[in-house]
């Protein structure tokens, strides 16, 4: 599907104007507005709600299509859009349905077998296409506007514009623009009217950022199409239009972390988590709805370096475990409404039941998509478990690297680089996944490769690789020689998750865990040989990390010889359904090893 620039543009920049000042009750507010709310009477004091979810991630029911059961983790949370209508409900009760407004900070449409499924199985834009279950969900709860995610765009923009067209609700982006005219691609903003009982309304501004990520990370979807300025400038650009506009409150909804770290180091000169920098460096923000690091913060004030003031800050948990409530009040001074107090809190899923109107809505779908991930692909011949793949080479990992590996050297066959030894590199995305032996269904694949990663090919030196390799093993905490070893502490040292620890198949190397990090890569062979610095490999590899991901060092500036926009996930059912066997005696081998001084660790 083609780009129209003028629609696309031009669609997005009218609509943007559209949204703004949508509510109820404006005539009789301007009314109002000439002898102030309240004149004479003394001070005049109102407060509202918003609420906030981010990080959906494709999540309507409390249900793990992994487990084929109902959702459940250690701290026994729940997740899905039905329990948070629950929870919207319940402050809509206490507050007063018009004193409240619902926004999300993005990463919508992807992440669970419901959201792929919609996206690539029975694509909303496919002919007699369904709508988008997220829409359908979102817009039964009743939100007043979304920001977008860096996920959005990983199926494309044809996909993303026709959820965003089902959707009852703006998605915002005022650093999503048009690559060539600089113009907004989305709405920026809206701004709703909430009626007071003492005169004019209440104008709140709600603006959305998104991440500058999307660049590298969805560069084949958005490159030479739309551009990602950083979240800090595009905040200073809007905030005082929206203030001259006459907006009494701004509230950003920002699909960026708080940490002020990027994963993609200096490829890109915005900061990929700067919602904490966006509070400080911009004056005119009340309070900031932050997404995209998962990671729960129920409130956070920030100082505004320019104006003094606390911006507020909350994150909610991923998945719709969480819903954040901005509770906001507002005092009437100098012929305008203006920010006397704003706290937020986050409410817990779990402590509700689920929307049955909303399950009801979504039943015949939901029973569609768990048929589909218990369909049966093919057999193992043993069990491949996950558990010690933290710090063994295990043959679950070896499996999805041998996949990766199988794929490029047939999409490589005949071509200049047909004759390069093909490497492989895999994360152990959850320590829980395993392939079962005998049947293997679509949801054991699926909890093997839970992202939407695509698979590239890059051609590393051999000196390359080693850097690689060394900026990887800074996973493993320093641990001295001689004494006892516990593995639960072995792992994510200075917070490096899981995912951000890759193991590389076709060379064999040991990784001494007793020495600093920069130092521990010995013994790197292939086939038995020490490798040359001069020797040039071809990596199989994700996109994310090719993309810049984990900040590796020369995969992102290495030459690409090949790449597909096929999800990972899907090569590996597809060739479990060719193969209709898994033997791991074809590809598990222990090529790497954790030792100290030169002393195997296990």
């Amino acid at each position: 599907m083609s780009l129209d620039r003028r629609k696309f543009v031009g669609r997005s920049v009218v609509a943007g104007a559209g949204v703004a000042f949508a509510g109820a009750g404006a005539p009789a507010a301007e009314a109002a507005e000439a002898g102030g709310p309240g004149a004479g009477r003394g001070r005049r004091r109102h407060a509202f709600t918003v609420m906030g979810t981010t990080d959906l991630h494709g999540n309507v029911f409390n249900w793990d299509y992994v487990t084929d059961a109902e959702f459940d983790d250690a701290a026994h949370n729940d997740i899905g859009l039905a329990k948070v209508s629950t929870l919207v409900e319940g402050v809509r009760r206490e507050k007063g349905r018009h004193n409240t407004l619902l926004i999300d900070a993005g990463d919508t449409i992807q992440g669970t077998q419901l959201a792929y499924y919609y996206a690539k199985v029975e694509p909303i834009t496919g002919p007699d296409a369904p709508v988008h279950p997220m829409a359908r969900a979102m817009n039964a709860i009743g939100y007043d506007a979304a920001a977008l995610g860096n996920h959005e765009f990983n199926y494309g923009i044809p996909v993303l514009r026709k959820f965003e067209e089902s959707c009852d609700f703006p998605l915002l982006g005022a650093n999503a623009v048009d690559a060539k005219t600089l113009r907004p691609a989305f709405p920026p903003y809206v701004v709703k009217r909430l009626r007071t009982p003492c005169g004019r309304d209440v104008r709140v501004a709600v603006l959305g950022l998104t991440n500058p990520g999307i660049a590298i990370w969805d560069k084949a979807h958005v490159q030479g199409k739309l551009a990602f300025p950083g979240l800090v400038e595009q905040a200073a650009e809007w905030v005082p239009k929206l203030r001259s506009m006459g907006a009494d409150v701004v509230i950003v909804s920002a699909h960026s972390g708080t940490s002020g770290t990027s994963s993609y180091g200096d490829q890109l000169p915005y900061v990929e988590n700067a919602a904490v920098l966006v509070a400080e460096q911009v004056p005119g923000i009340d309070a900031i709805l932050v997404g995209h690091a998962h990671v729960e913060v129920a409130e956070r004030r920030v100082v505004n370096k320019e104006t003094g003031r606390e911006v507020v800050l909350s994150e909610p948990l991923k998945w719709g475990q969480r819903l954040t409530v901005f509770d906001v009040e507002v005092e009437w001074r100098r012929g305008r409404w203006q920010v006397e107090s704003v706290a937020s809190k986050v409410l817990n899923a779990n402590s509700v039941v689920e929307d049955s109107r909303i399950t009801t809505l979504l039943r015949a779908e939901q029973k569609k998509v768990v048929a589909y991930v218990n369909q049966v692909i093919g057999r193992s011949k043993a069990e491949m478990t996950a558990a010690e793949a933290p710090v063994k080479d295990t043959a679950i990992l070896d499996f999805i690297a041998f996949v990766q590996a199988e794929v490029v050297r047939k999409a490589l066959a005949g071509s200049a680089h047909a004759a390069l030894p093909v490497l492989s590199q895999a994360s152990c995305f959850s320590r829980t996944a395993k392939v079962p032996a005998g049947e293997v269904t679509i949801r054991a694949m699926a909890a093997l490769y839970p992202f939407d990663n695509t698979l590239e090919a890059r051609v590393l030196t051999g000196a390359q690789l080693r850097a690689y390799l060394e900026f990887s093993a800074r996973y493993y905490a320093r641990t001295a020689a001689g004494g006892p070893v516990d593995p639960a502490k072995l792992t994510n040292a200075d917070d490096t998750p899981d995912y951000n620890y890759d193991a590389v198949s076709g060379v064999a190397y040991e990784i001494d865990i007793a020495k600093p990090v920069g130092q521990r890569i010995g013994k790197l062979t292939f086939e038995g040989a020490p490798v040359d610095d001069a020797a040039r490999f071809v990596l199989a590899v994700n996109n994310y990390r090719a993309g810049g991901g984990g900040n590796f060092p020369h995969v992102a500036s290495a030459e690409q010889v090949w790449s597909t926009s096929d999800e990972i996930r899907n090569l590996i059912i597809g060739w479990v359904q060719e193969s209709g066997e898994i033997d791991p005696a074809r590809f598990a081998s222990e090529e790497w090893r954790l030792t100290r001084d030169g002393v195997p660790v296990f």
